[in-house]
């Protein structure tokens, strides 16, 4: 029987997880002087999340890992719930690079899709994360999970699934010309129908004014259930993301499942933040994590902060909201969601 046939589907993040994938954070270019300040970060997000699940945490080399081990027992962290994997790697956006896992009752199964460093890989910067792509298949020569490679560039902060057979992504992205040239919304729905299982897809317009990944929807709008959809919202009318997320908003309130039902909507605040530099940073309280007993949520020292941990709360009475001071690691483009995959349970 192949693949196609043993009732395999793409789950939800709230359902159970047997481990969490994260990169350890390296790359001076990403957090220029903020690595210190960054890798502490880290300290406190593997520290809870090994409340939740296991950590598996991929590190350029032995050396590094020691020296990672004595920073963890500095923060008191239990290295007994962290498996390190050795490996050559440039970025920390794991959520991008690794495989997205299907299941079904018995078994699980890696897609593993094309990445291409966002489709900039003119620029000398994004070119050094090119070699991100090839991070898993290395690291699944050890694993030796089932494994199926597509012929398209996927990553994955660029869709959401309901666990029901509904994604959420964005034309903005995945229409991009940089990421599959050759390929219009039909071709592209095909793939993503066949490879992940699932029968509708929701198409938003664009993410966040400044977003390198070009609008993934980890950063404006997340299932919390399979018929319960968040979204970034912008009540200021003057702000830059104002239209574009109130039109994802009135996409979203037509918006139907497989069924034809439609979804109960609810808004995040925004976060207002800039960098050194002046410019809008592309930050939204939609960029958490799901983990089996706790969720990780973004925080950035914003009046916005408590409302967006007390929705998130409201939704998750059983899980524990921990905010994570997110205002270094957004220097590197991206959030907790970008940083984390999830390793699903069967």
């Amino acid at each position: 029987m192949t693949f196609y046939e043993q009732g395999y589907r793409l789950p939800a993040e709230w359902e159970k997880h047997s481990a969490v994938w994260l990169a350890w954070p390296n790359d001076e270019t990403a957090f220029p002087n903020r690595m210190e300040e960054v890798q502490n970060t880290y300290c406190q997000i593997i520290k809870n999340l090994i409340q939740s699940e296991e950590v598996n945490l991929i590190v350029l080399s032995e050396d590094i890992k020691i020296k990672i081990e004595e920073k963890f027992k500095q923060f008191e962290i239990n290295l007994n719930k962290i498996n390190f994997f050795l490996q050559d790697y440039n970025d920390v956006w794991v959520r991008d690079y690794a495989p997205i896992t299907l299941i079904n009752k018995n078994k699980l199964i890696w897609t593993k899709w094309n990445y291409n460093a966002y489709g900039k890989s003119d620029d000398p910067y994004f070119t050094e994360l090119l070699k991100d792509n090839e991070v898993f298949l290395n690291i699944n020569k050890t694993l030796n999970n089932e494994i199926i490679e597509t012929a398209i560039v996927l990553e994955g902060g660029a869709i959401d699934s309901n666990g029901n057979g509904v994604i959420l992504t964005t034309e903005q992205c995945l229409l991009n010309p940089n990421r599959n040239y050759n390929l219009n919304k039909e071709q592209t729905e095909q793939y993503l129908r066949e490879y992940l299982k699932v029968e509708s897809i929701i198409w938003l317009k664009e993410g966040l004014i400044n977003d390198h990944t070009d609008g993934h929807i980890d950063e404006i709008a997340r299932f919390v259930s399979p018929n319960t959809i968040v979204c970034a919202y912008e009540d200021d009318v003057n702000d830059s993301n104002f239209s574009i997320l109130d039109n994802n908003f009135k996409v979203l309130e037509n918006a139907t499942d497989k069924n034809g039902n439609k979804f109960k909507i609810i808004k995040l605040p925004m976060p207002h933040i800039v960098y050194d530099s002046g410019e809008k940073a592309p930050v939204s309280y939609a960029n958490f994590y799901i983990g089996n007993s706790i969720i990780l949520m973004p925080s950035f020292n914003d009046p916005n902060d408590q409302k967006a941990s007390e929705i998130i709360q409201n939704l998750f009475p059983d899980h524990k909201i921990i905010q994570i001071d997110c205002s270094n690691l957004i220097y590197g483009g991206g959030g907790l969601h970008c940083i984390t995959m999830q390793q699903p349970k069967i």
